[in-house]
């Protein structure tokens, strides 16, 4: 397998090599737990997912280090504590479990590492103080600052000059910057917030130079690929670069990128109602709300159904469409039932599309063509292509993260024992009226299960059934 991904670095598909085939590394910003994460806060953990799968598949389970780092230091988690009047350990400890939780309920697997900032602190005091030593770096008022102008590539990952970016950007100000584009590395905390000891005084670090310090301190430097949204380009993956670079000398190096990072890889921002969230006009949507009022794979295929990198709008069409398109990859894996799968690989055409910079849109056309010859072969009782459709279809699917529960689970999800018990007496009901050509009967039951959102799918093997979508 060719595998070929975008590198927002050099703005064109690249093959992918990683440095080592027996450990290819992998990094992506995780959450910062302050809150319930939104429904685009669960768009670059599905699609890194997608790709951490896939290259499992290609090198080896063990072969694959991947690492999503935990912000459990930050602005917001210290108003969130105040507010409630709760320690700080006690909120970024509760809506950790919550982001688990939803990330479980998409099928997304658990990182290899998920180092938190604040194991963290040495790592991060240790490199600052390397960048201050490399004389990147200075201290005024109790704060080290970045001195963005001694980075001569500063600019490169997001392709704009340095007025542009900070123009784009909230930039902090204050008098005692060099530069106003120059940004925090560590700062005094304030009276009641969290702090760490350092050589320039107690406090706690900038928000870049955490994902920096542990990328290096957990993975080792360079990482194969680092992942996020395209919103953390700037100027978030851009400090991260200057940050990594510097601290080892490497201020004034043409090919300073390549010893942090090899590929960088960014999927698009996501709108609801073709309006961007925000919490003043009231669209966010929370992750947390969604995956309890909807199957999680709805989600999950709901996210993966455009091109990573493009924009996705996010609308009940869209919801609804996805319910539909996996109603019908079940339903071809309930009428195969009785058949055994013949294999574990993927088609060759999923594998030509998903290889190609994580090309889901094509991927699921393919399942949709293997759902089709799953139904046509069950019709000519062709069992081996059967076997081998199905087989491929399942494994297309594993790699999507979607179609893990069996199909009567996926049909019968939401349904809650009373329903069921009722639906399982109408159905022997309709079996025993049938066999005495009781038709009235049959009538009558058909239309309490009609009643009941209940459709009924007559096979050989027998009456099957699910709720109408």
């Amino acid at each position: 397998m060719t595998l070929t991904l975008h590198d927002t670095l050099h703005r064109e598909k690249r093959v992918f090599v990683p440095r080592d085939p027996e450990r290819v590394t992998l990094y992506v910003c995780g959450p910062t737990v302050y809150d319930y994460a939104h429904i685009g806060n669960a768009r670059p953990p599905v699609v890194f997912d997608v790709l951490v799968r896939l290259l499992r598949r290609e090198y080896g389970a063990d072969s694959v280090v991947y690492a999503r780092n935990v912000t459990d230091v930050d602005d917001k988690i210290n108003a969130r504590a105040t507010k409630e009047g709760t320690p700080i350990g006690e909120v970024t400890a509760r809506f950790e479990a919550a982001y688990l939780d939803d990330m479980a309920r998409l099928n997304v697997s658990p990182p290899d590492i998920a180092p938190h900032v604040t194991d963290h602190m040495d790592a991060i005091v240790a490199q600052i103080g390397q960048i201050l030593e490399q004389g990147c770096a200075y201290v005024a008022e109790g704060h080290v600052l970045f001195d963005v102008s001694s980075y001569e590539n500063y600019g490169r990952l997001s392709g704009r000059n340095l007025d542009d970016m900070i123009a784009g950007a909230r930039v902090e100000v204050a008098p005692y910057k060099k530069n106003p584009h120059d940004f925090v590395l560590w700062k005094p905390s304030k009276d009641g917030e969290p702090s760490w000891p350092s050589p320039w005084g107690a406090g706690r670090p900038g928000w870049h130079i955490e994902c920096s310090a542990m990328i290096e301190e957990t993975l080792g430097l360079p990482i194969d690929i680092h992942g996020g949204g395209i919103d953390l380009v700037f100027p978030h993956h851009e400090n991260e670069i200057a940050q990594g670079v510097c601290a080892h000398g490497h201020a004034h190096a043409a090919d300073a990128h390549e010893a942090y990072s090899r590929h960088w890889m960014h999927n698009g921002f996501l709108t609801v109602d073709a309006e961007k969230m925000s919490k003043s006009v009231g669209n966010v949507l929370l992750l947390h709300d969604l995956v309890q009022a909807l199957p999680g794979e709805v989600v999950r295929w709901a996210l993966l159904s455009a091109h990573y990198r493009q924009p996705l709008d996010w609308n009940q069409d869209l919801l609804d469409q996805s319910k539909k398109n996996l109603d019908r990859l079940y339903g071809a894996l309930r009428r195969a039932a009785e058949v055994a799968p013949l294999g574990d690989m993927p088609s060759p055409e999923f594998l030509e599309a998903i290889s190609d910079d994580l090309n889901t849109p094509g991927a699921m056309a393919t399942m949709f063509a293997l759902s089709s010859e799953i139904e046509r072969a069950m019709t000519a009782g062709d069992l081996q292509a059967v076997g081998i459709a199905k087989a491929e279809l399942m494994a297309s699917g594993a790699i999507l993260g979607v179609l893990l529960s069996t199909p009567d689970q996926w049909f019968e999800s939401g349904v809650d024992d009373a329903l069921r018990v009722e639906v399982e007496a109408l159905l022997a009901e309709r079996v025993t009226a049938r066999a005495a050509k009781d038709w009235a009967e049959a009538d009558r039951i058909r239309d309490r299960l009609n009643a009941l959102n209940v459709v009924v799918m007559d096979s050989p093997g027998g009456a099957t059934w699910r709720l109408k979508g």
